[in-house]
Parts: C-alpha cells; sequence; structure tokens
C-alpha cells in the first residue's frame, strides 16, 4: 500500500465529510436565516435562506463520496 493513497483516500473522506456536514449545518439554520432581515449592502446574489434541494442533493453526494472513502480505507 501506497503512503500517497491513503492520504487521499483520508483527504475524500474529509471534504466528504466536510460537505455533508456543511450543508446538514445549513439546513438546521435554514428555518431562522429566513427570519432574519437582509442587509441593505448585500449582493443580489446572496440567498436569505439555502435551497431545500440543492442542500439536500449535496448532503447526499457528500455522504456517498464520505461511504465510498470510509469503504475504500476499510477494505485496504
Amino acid at each position: 500500500m501506497n503512503f500517497y493513497d491513503d492520504v487521499m483516500r483520508e483527504l475524500v473522506l474529509a471534504v466528504g465529510g466536510a460537505l455533508f456536514f456543511a450543508n446538514a449545518l445549513a439546513l438546521v439554520r435554514r428555518r431562522s436565516d429566513a427570519s432574519r432581515p437582509t442587509p441593505h449592502g448585500s449582493n443580489a446574489a446572496d440567498l436569505a435562506q439555502a435551497p431545500l434541494a440543492r442542500t439536500v442533493t449535496y448532503m447526499l453526494i457528500g455522504l456517498i463520496v464520505a461511504g465510498w472513502a470510509l469503504a475504500s480505507i476499510l477494505t485496504n
């Protein structure tokens, strides 16, 4: 087993886990973000709250990536 292969698997696991948990946090904070007023100088591209479909989709992608990386680590 190559050291760099192990590091790459661990990095993919970390990125997948971060993608999952960051979007889970955005989903949890979604309700409180909707009740908060938007600042006057905000950009038109800023969203008041995280879109539900995109957030759940990114959570699923992060879960699949992290699961696959974890399975790759455990099988080797």
